[in-house]
């Protein structure tokens, strides 16, 4: 490399490519499963795990095409608090006593 020089390294598209299942985010696709086998093995109904199975594909490939890291989002969310939004403005009620030190 000479002095000066700009330094060109290559880049696959496949490193930067989410890694999917039936194009949901692999991670969403695994609780689809699990969530329709929970189905099947509870309520004794196939059709019914298909279902829930296929309806869950469904959202987790609208949602992985939405934001692919949405879930560890979501999950992360409930470890931080809330910080103060000036826009979610709540009247807050004062009332003044008045207590008079002559009587």
């Amino acid at each position: 490399m000479a002095e000066g020089g700009s330094r060109q390294n290559k880049v696959y598209k496949a490193m930067n490519r989410p890694l999917t299942i039936l194009g949901a985010e692999r991670r969403l696709f695994f609780v689809a499963l699990i969530t329709g086998g929970a189905i099947f093995s509870l309520m004794h109904s196939l059709l019914g795990g298909i279902g829930f199975f296929i309806v869950g594909v469904i959202i987790a490939r609208v949602a992985t095409k939405h934001d692919v890291e949405i879930l560890r989002v979501l999950m992360n969310s409930s470890k931080f608090r809330r910080r103060y939004d000036p826009l979610k403005w709540e009247p807050t009620e004062i009332r003044i006593r008045n207590t008079n030190a002559q009587n």
